[in-house]
Formats: structure tokens, C-alpha cells, sequence
């Protein structure tokens, strides 16, 4: 195992006018052992920067280390790191057993050995009844339990995967998160991995990278993002369904802060939502996500009309009008029924479990 410090990283293409920033000083500390997701929209730099730390990429400024060694000028395959990608990249002409032994054999490795961690590699991921068929015969998952068992192989200190689930149908990534989850905990291994999706994020990490803009948002554990997002960037790309936000201003009420929304109510903050002093009537922008909002039995923080339900199972979304924007409110089932479009539908919410951010720099408050 080893740790990976990532300090000032920054990645340019291009020259002058033509120059082209990808990331802008991004630095983040991996533990020995964790599992880091860097997560973000498309073109935020995440691949960039797991190529970098991969040797894929060069680095314009700032210092990549694994296990304490700077590997700015490390060729690849000297940085003892095993990266599978999206694309699973197995060799069409060779079976199960060869694929994963094509690294060992190019490095020599004893013919006894290598049988030995093919054999192992094999059982943790439940290859041994496919090691003579060739990737056409395998599904997609298996062709990425495949690619697995070759990184294993190598016993590397890094593990990078690069969306290794984005080719899957919904259910069979939800099964390769859980094959993903229990070989990180069987192996104890850093874990570095990339992908667009909050919900692989929020189920894998022990930490996430947010990233935006080739710039850090934030870094934390899932709770840490999901409890208390750092901006409103955040705030609206971890959680599903997305958090509602609202434009309004803050006034104080006696001693509580309270969100005052345009013709839809106001709403009392809980003493510890807001850290900063903001000042009186300044304008915010109050989050609310639909799991912590309640159909109210009595009173009600503000009043919504319901415009569309959408069975999930279980619970159901129902999607309000308030003041012309749409809110969404997450609710048992059983109690949607009940509820027609068109209807009135009063709303509160527990005020410890609001969110504020300024309505400039969406920072927050």
C-alpha cells in the first residue's frame, strides 16, 4: 500500500491566446489504504488528473508522490500503480487466464508464481469457471471483473480506475459496485477512481474529490458532502434527487435567522445552519433537499401545487409549484396517494436541515 499526495497540480495545453487551462492547482492527500473518488461533470479535469498520477499525462507544474517518491518524471510502468479503464482493453484473441497473465509473462514472471496469483486473482473475483473463454463470451460485467483480476495480478500500491462502469446497464453497475466495494476491503489497497456519477461516488468513497472547472470544490466523505456541502455547485451535484434551491434574503427574528422566499413563505433556520453574520435582509439562497422536506399535517413552513407525481416504489416524488419554481418533495407512497394534481399540498422541513449560500459566490454562508 502506500499513500499519494497531489500538491499544485496544474495541467495547460496550448500557448498565448491558444492556451488552454485543464486543472488549476488541485491538491488532495490520499491515505494509505483509502478509497478516493475524484467526481465531477464532464470536462472538469478528473480523467486528466488520474492520467497524470498514472504517467499517462505530462504534468505542467506541481508534484504527484506515491508512497513518499516524487513520480513527476517516472515512466509508467515504474510507479507500481494498475489502472483499468472504461473500455476494459482485453485482448480479443486470448482467453480469461491469458488476459489476466499477460502482465506477468511480459515480466518473466515464474511459470509457478504466475499460475499461483492467476488462481488467486481468479477466486476473489469469481473467474474460475470462465478462465477458457474468450472476452466475446463474456457479458460486460464479466469483461470488467476480467480487467480487474489483471491489475490485481501485478499486487500494485495503486489501484486508478478510470469509469469503469459507465458501458454497464443500471443493475449490473449496481452488482459491480458492490464486486468493486468488497475487493477494496478484501485487498486494502489506495483506491483512486474516476466517474461522472454521484450515486457510484457516494456509495464507494471514503472521501470524494469534487471537482469543477479543473478547480477543487471540495473534499470529504460522503456524509461530509451530502450534510454540509461547501457551495451551491455541490450542493446540487451530490444528492438525488437534486436538492431544490430558492433566491430569497435573510431577516433575524428575535435571535434565529429566518429565510424570507418571495411569496412562498418564511422559513426559521437552526441555529448552527448559518456560521457566518450576514447582514440584515441580505439576499441567500436557501436549499432544501427533497428527502428532509415533510407533507405537513398542520402547519406549514410555505404551500405548494402539485403539478406531477412520480412513483419510485416505495416513495414518490411529487413535484410542486412555489411562486413559479419547482419543488420537489420526497414522501412515503402510501401518503402520495392521497394527493391529486392540482392540490394544495402544505410543506415543512426540520430547520437544522436547511442549507445557505450566498446568492453571489454561492459559497456557504
Amino acid at each position: 500500500m502506500a499513500h499519494v499526495t497531489i500538491d499544485n497540480v496544474t495541467k495547460s495545453y496550448g500557448e498565448g491566446d491558444k492556451k488552454v487551462d485543464i486543472l488549476k492547482g488541485v491538491s488532495c492527500t490520499l491515505a494509505d489504504g483509502e478509497f478516493v473518488v475524484l467526481v465531477g461533470p464532464s470536462g472538469c479535469g478528473k480523467s486528466t488528473l488520474l492520467r497524470m498520477v498514472a504517467g499517462l499525462e505530462e504534468i505542467t507544474s506541481g508534484t504527484v508522490s506515491i508512497g513518499g517518491r516524487v513520480v513527476n518524471d517516472v515512466k509508467p510502468a515504474e510507479r507500481d500503480i494498475a489502472m483499468v479503464f472504461q473500455s476494459y482493453a482485453l485482448y480479443p484473441h486470448l482467453t480469461v487466464e491469458e488476459n489476466i497473465a499477460f502482465g506477468l509473462r511480459l515480466r518473466k514472471t515464474p511459470k509457478g508464481e504466475e499460475q499461483r496469483l492467476v488462481s488467486e486473482a481468479a477466486g476473489i473475483l469469481g473467474l474460475d469457471e470462465l478462465m477458457h473463454r474468450y472476452p466475446k463470451e463474456l457479458s460486460g460485467g464479466q469483461r470488467q471483473r476480467v480487467a480487474m483480476g489483471r491489475a490485481i495480478v501485478r499486487k500494485p500500491q495503486v489501484f486508478l480506475f478510470d469509469e469503469p462502469l459507465s458501458n454497464l446497464d443500471a443493475a449490473l453497475r449496481g452488482r459491480m459496485r458492490l464486486e468493486i466495494k468488497k475487493l477494496h476491503r478484501r485487498l486494502g489497497v489506495t483506491m483512486i477512481y474516476v466517474t461522472h456519477d454521484q450515486v457510484e461516488a457516494m456509495t464507494l468513497a471514503d472521501r470524494i474529490v469534487v471537482l469543477k472547472d479543473g478547480i477543487v470544490q471540495q473534499v470529504g466523505s460522503p456524509r461530509d458532502l451530502y450534510d454540509r456541502p461547501a457551495n451551491r455547485f455541490v450542493a446540487g451535484f451530490i444528492g438525488t434527487p437534486e436538492m431544490n434551491v430558492f433566491p430569497g434574503t435573510l431577516v433575524r427574528d428575535g435571535g434565529a435567522h429566518v429565510f424570507v422566499v418571495p411569496g412562498g413563505g418564511r422559513v426559521s433556520l437552526g441555529p448552527d445552519v448559518i456560521s457566518t453574520a450576514p447582514a440584515e435582509g441580505a439576499e441567500a439562497l436557501l436549499g432544501l433537499r427533497p428527502a428532509d422536506l415533510v407533507v405537513a399535517e398542520g402547519p406549514a413552513a410555505f404551500t405548494g401545487v402539485l403539478e406531477v407525481t412520480e412513483p419510485l416504489g416505495w416513495e414518490t416524488l411529487l413535484h410542486l409549484t412555489l411562486s413559479g419554481q419547482p419543488l420537489v418533495v420526497q414522501t412515503e407512497t402510501e401518503r402520495a396517494r392521497r394527493l391529486q394534481p392540482g392540490a394544495e399540498v402544505p410543506v415543512t422541513i426540520d430547520p437544522a436541515r436547511a442549507h445557505v449560500f450566498d446568492a453571489r459566490t454561492g459559497v456557504r454562508l
